[in-house]
């Protein structure tokens, strides 16, 4: 059976942050996502995921500056040394929490430069950073976005992404999908599956409808199709709901019903 894990990020907004979880778990979420857990208190959230029984199976690491622009440290000649830091923190807090997977986002191209002259640093950080989590016990994973939500944004296409992670050659480097960020740049969504899977590289995939980025039961994707292609595959890994609901949480979660477990009392 598929795997739904609350991107708590996203979901349940309405609510602050440390609610979340516990309304995960009453619509049946048995795991969690959380982009940056930084700012709301290790000891916090681990309490949370012990209360509720949730497992943690994705965060971020931290990005840089966010309020700044940056979105990820892995391209950015002359960080290098913010890079390390930034992986160590993921490391210790992924230990902490018993999350086996940290996103390393790519960070936007800088100013002038080509892809091609960037591209070696890319590769240097990603192979230093997975040893680093290894030696942790943990994998790693990287995810294409597209430019029309993060224009500039260095790593845009699945086929980019697992030329990556084949010249890094590291076994705990992975690709993280979401289909959200493949519609729009390049579609083909089910061969890419297909593709992902049949090298060993899917290790993560999240999902919201496109244009809107709501539930992903409207617009351009057939979420049942791709879901039910993912269960033929023999995916194991979870499926993120990395989505903007369109009026609340729980009321737009029809989609997924039949993939969540009964409803705490």
């Amino acid at each position: 059976m598929l795997k739904l894990a609350a991107n708590l990020d996203w979901l349940y907004t309405e609510l602050p942050f440390l609610d979340r979880f516990a309304a995960a778990a009453r619509d049946g979420f048995s795991a969690v996502e959380i982009l940056f857990p930084y700012a709301h208190g290790l000891e916090a959230i681990r309490a949370q995921l012990q209360a509720q029984r949730l497992q943690l199976v994705l965060l971020n690491a931290p990005p840089g500056d966010w309020a700044a622009g940056e979105r990820g440290l892995a391209c950015l000649p002359g960080r290098e040394a913010d890079f390390r830091t930034a992986i160590e923190q993921a490391t210790a807090w992924a230990s902490a929490l018993a999350c086996p997977r940290i996103h390393v986002m790519a960070g936007l191209l800088p100013a002038g430069a080509e892809r091609a002259n960037v591209q070696p640093l890319y590769i240097a950080n990603l192979r230093w950073a997975a040893e680093r989590a290894a030696a942790a016990g943990l994998a790693l994973s990287i995810e294409p976005i597209n430019g029309r939500d993060m224009s500039g944004y260095f790593l845009n296409r699945q086929d980019h992404a697992l030329e990556i992670i084949d010249t890094v050659g590291a076994p705990n480097l992975g690709l993280q999908m979401d289909w959200y960020h493949c519609q729009i740049v390049e579609g083909d969504l089910s061969h890419k599956l297909r593709r992902a899977v049949a090298a060993g590289r899917l290790a993560h995939v999240q999902v919201a409808a496109v244009p809107d980025r709501g539930e992903p039961d409207q617009g351009e994707l057939r979420v049942e199709h791709l879901l039910a292609l993912l269960d033929e595959l023999g995916y194991q890994g979870h499926i993120g709901c990395e989505y903007k609901p369109r009026a609340g949480t729980a009321a737009g979660l029809g989609w997924a019903r039949r993939y969540l477990k009964p409803a705490q009392a």
